[in-house]
């Protein structure tokens, strides 16, 4: 008969965090509350938030990002334009189902960094600096799937 030791929590978590995991949702389905390692799974469930809003704002970038692209850099739009299209696609695809109020409303309140950042990066991946000082879309039309910004033609 092999007798199995009671693992402590605290330990694993520093050695095998996903097997802290498991152990700990094994606690959690048999309501073995007392049992928990609370002061990780606190930290783990703010990094899950975190990583989430990260995640959100990330594809919001690059969904501006390839917008800007689409509708500015001229020189480029022949060859790249099905390319930047199916990226916008994807990343759409990609938050929308992410998507939740409270990140919507994230979105909303934090989507002048958001455009900040993505105008510096395709400002300097084009060399152009064309590109609106502030931001152009509404947040609505750039998680809209079918939304494509008119293309301007400075040539």
């Amino acid at each position: 008969m092999r007798v199995i030791e009671k693992v402590d929590l605290k330990q694993l978590y520093e050695i095998d965090d996903y097997l802290w995991i498991q152990e700990t949702v094994k606690l959690l389905k048999e309501k073995q509350f007392n049992e928990l390692d609370l002061s990780n799974l606190i930290e783990e469930l703010e990094d899950l938030g975190s990583e989430k809003k990260y995640t959100v704002k990330s594809l919001l970038q690059q969904i501006i990002r390839h917008l800007l692209l689409i509708q500015y850099w001229d020189n480029e739009r022949e060859r790249n334009y099905a390319h930047w299209e199916s990226e916008v696609i994807s990343f759409r695809d990609q938050i929308n189902d992410r998507m939740t109020k409270n990140f919507y409303n994230y979105l909303g309140e934090n989507i002048n960094k958001i455009y900040q950042n993505a105008r510096k990066y395709v400002k300097a991946k084009s060399r152009l600096d064309t590109f609106p000082l502030e931001c152009p879309y509404t947040l609505d039309q750039l998680l809209d799937e079918d939304w494509f910004p008119p293309v301007n033609n400075n040539e």
